[in-house]
């Protein structure tokens, strides 16, 4: 297998590197150094270089404002920033131009393409996304949220939860019935909601880490246009399957160099405190190591299948379920090396965001734990590991469907 990068993309990482090197201040070492006002008011000042630069959605075409340039590009910004410790972008950012944003350049009008897009590089709309229903989780086709047609306009009623980033989103992108008469799977539609308006009311929810990263979000006769609507209405079953084939594929290509950024972390914590020459800790470090060669070359797979076209298909599932397993196994070894300090980790933590490996921070005991407990929710989110195991059962290897349940409760 040859994974040697072409030539444009070496010229495009010497390209990153000196835009590095010109905007980060010297003597940097990420983010966590910073104190939380001054983080957040540096991570502003770095988006707009970035969006200055051209530098946040590399790979979209160019005339919505994108670079126009491949995902190999993308996965080059990525390993530059992950070896400068650069801030990582926020989950707005993630949920409007990896889900969203990608979803409209497969999916979109052209007009939502040339409308929606630019807003989404300079920041004027922030997305977040609402899928998740109190009785709508696995079962994501069992949504109960309801649009009607008033004339120009969607009218919406009812209630999401579990909204990652929902309380700085100033939009929403929804999935909806809009055909009670329909098969579960077939009434559905895909609408694109603004949520500053009387009908929208956002409470944060806190999590097991004492952050309110998640929200949940109820719509009484909330509005938006009629054709802000992706695909006929109807089809947003397939639009949404499309847009959580890019949720958990989002780290195809960038997830080894994320963790193995951590795994680095993780080593060094098990130096600090003698157990690098443990036999169980060895073996489980060398569990982890694995798993992150793994996720590289299923990343340089997931790169081949990207350059020619294909849209992330069934196979994500597999992804999904390499990397949010991995995320609860390496942070659950992270507790077994701090030993007696994770039962009271003391010091800064990290929002449940990664910060890079500055001495001091990133090796708290208060970093690991954060991260240990924002883990919990990545074998869920984005669709359980159970559910990805069902997916890859019946859609890859053409196994008999589960039972369902229903009915027989």
């Amino acid at each position: 297998m040859d994974i040697t990068y072409p030539p444009e993309a070496e010229s495009f990482r010497d390209r990153i590197r000196a835009f590095l090197a010109e905007h980060l201040p010297p003597g940097w070492s990420g983010p966590g150094a910073l104190a939380p006002a001054d983080r957040e008011a540096f991570a502003a000042q770095w988006r707009q270089s970035l969006v200055a630069a051209g530098l946040v959605a590399v790979s979209w075409p160019k005339e919505y404002g994108g670079g126009g340039l491949s995902p190999i590009e993308q996965v080059v910004l990525a390993e530059e920033f992950a070896r400068a410790g650069a801030p990582e972008r926020e989950e707005n950012d993630l949920l409007g131009i990896d889900l969203l944003g990608n979803a409209l350049i497969a999916l979109g009008t052209e007009e939502q393409k040339r409308h929606f897009l630019p807003r989404i590089l300079s920041g004027e709309d922030r997305w977040c996304q609402g899928f998740s229903e109190p009785e709508a989780g696995s079962d994501l086709a069992s949504v109960r949220t309801r649009a009607v047609l008033d004339e120009d306009e969607w009218v919406i009623n009812g209630q999401k939860i579990w909204t990652s980033a929902g309380a700085t989103a100033n939009w929403i992108f929804l999935l909806v019935r809009t055909d009670p008469s329909a098969p579960k799977h077939q009434g559905l539609s895909f609408l694109l909601v603004p949520m500053d308006q009387p009908g929208v009311v956002v409470r944060p929810i806190v999590n097991a880490a004492g952050h309110s990263l998640f929200c949940e979000v109820f719509l009484t006769d909330a509005r938006t246009k009629t054709d802000h609507i992706i695909g006929e209405p109807g089809d947003g079953w397939s639009t949404a399957m499309t847009v959580l084939g890019f949720e958990r594929a989002s780290q195809l290509t960038t997830a080894a160099i994320d963790f193995g950024r951590d795994l680095d972390r993780l080593c060094e914590l098990a130096r600090r405190r003698g157990l690098n020459t443990d036999p169980l800790i060895r073996d489980r470090l060398a569990w982890c190591y694995s798993r992150v060669q793994i996720m590289r070359y299923r990343g340089y797979r997931g790169l081949t299948l990207s350059l020619n076209g294909q849209l992330p298909g069934a196979e994500a599932a597999i992804t999904k379920v390499i990397w949010s397993e991995y995320f609860r196994r390496y942070t659950e070894l992270a507790a077994e090396i701090l030993g007696l300090e994770a039962i009271c980790p003391s010091g800064p933590g990290n929002g449940g965001a990664r910060v890079a490996p500055e001495a001091g921070t990133a090796n708290s005991p208060a970093c690991w734990i954060d991260e240990l407990l924002y883990a919990r929710a990545a074998t869920i989110y984005a669709g359980s590991s159970q559910i990805q195991r069902n997916v890859i059962g019946e859609r890859l290897l053409g196994l008999p469907k589960e039972p369902s349940l229903a009915g027989k409760r």
